[in-house]
């Protein structure tokens, strides 16, 4: 028996050992994700600024819009205007609130479909997630707000019909900028809710990535069937406007697609910059939306 235990705190402390990119998710844990191409980016702008986003996104990225509509998408009383922006390289979910955005809304950076609420709402919080916002209906569906630790807010959603779209051409990643006292404990919970894996985990990144070129900092890359994800690592010490892009889209030449950007209104707040493999810039487009572009060089 003795010998038993011992063997087996060996074999536990081995695992805790491991580093991030050797750990294998729960296989215990239901699978919920459906593809990339549902995963949307949450944007909130002034109303009067819809239109005009909407109009640089697109000429930015090419793609489409749903039909405009007004609704209330939150479980308390609320109107917005709504609408999907659909490209090769990315969705967005566009909300242009009439009324008071209701808490916490605004905050949830980004939506996943799944493939159903009450399963994906219980993994998730077996995986280690808090619920900020409890199952409620949409107009098309169920939708929920979690939170992770290190306060990384999301929203699960389920479509009543179901949705068909075309694969992206590049898979987007979601920024995610954590604590080091909290990166552990996110990324175990992220890998066995999500069923993915850790890619990389690079202790000394560039500090030019996050606007610090004199340092270096923690970059984890994970990649599921919701998609890619990349988590920044940092004390906090960020100048404008790192922290507020919250999705990195990959498109096939930066600099055809900067000058696309930059006719359509789009203002540059971080110069071409060449790191890992990536040449990157950082844009805000009309209504205050920070996003990240790069490709590969």
């Amino acid at each position: 028996m003795r010998i038993r235990s011992y063997a087996a705190a060996l074999l536990m402390g081995a695992c805790l050992a491991l580093p991030l990119a050797a750990q294998a998710a729960n296989p215990a844990s239901p699978t919920v994700a459906v593809a990339p191409q549902y995963d949307t980016t949450h944007v909130y702008v002034a109303v009067e600024d819809v239109d005009k986003f909407v109009a640089s996104f697109l000429a930015t990225f090419g793609g489409q819009s749903t039909k405009q509509v007004v609704a209330t998408v939150t479980p308390t009383p609320s109107s917005t205007t709504s609408q999907l922006l659909q490209t090769p390289v990315g969705t967005v979910s566009l909300f242009g609130f009439k009324t008071p955005i209701p808490y916490p809304f605004g905050a949830e950076r980004t939506g996943y479909l799944v493939t159903d609420m009450d399963v994906a709402t219980k993994a998730a919080v077996a995986a280690g997630a808090d619920v900020l916002v409890e199952p409620f209906p949409d107009p098309i569906g169920r939708d929920t707000v979690i939170q992770w630790p290190g306060g990384v807010n999301m929203q699960l959603y389920w479509h009543t019909t179901t949705p068909n779209y075309t694969a992206f051409e590049t898979v987007p990643e979601n920024r995610v900028y954590v604590s080091a006292h909290k990166v552990t404990e996110f990324v175990k919970d992220w890998v066995a809710f999500s069923h993915g894996k850790v890619v990389s985990d690079d202790a000394k990144a560039p500090g030019v990535e996050i606007g610090r070129p004199n340092d270096t900092y923690r970059r984890v890359r994970i990649e599921s069937a919701f998609g890619k994800m990349t988590v920044l690592v940092t004390d906090g010490h960020l100048p404008w406007p790192y922290g507020r892009e919250m999705t990195g889209y990959e498109v096939k030449n930066l600099d055809e697609t900067l000058a696309k950007a930059k006719a359509a209104g789009v203002t540059v707040v971080v110069e071409p910059y060449t790191a890992d493999h990536r040449k990157a810039v950082v844009v805000q487009f009309p209504g205050g939306y920070v996003a990240e572009i790069h490709s590969a060089s």
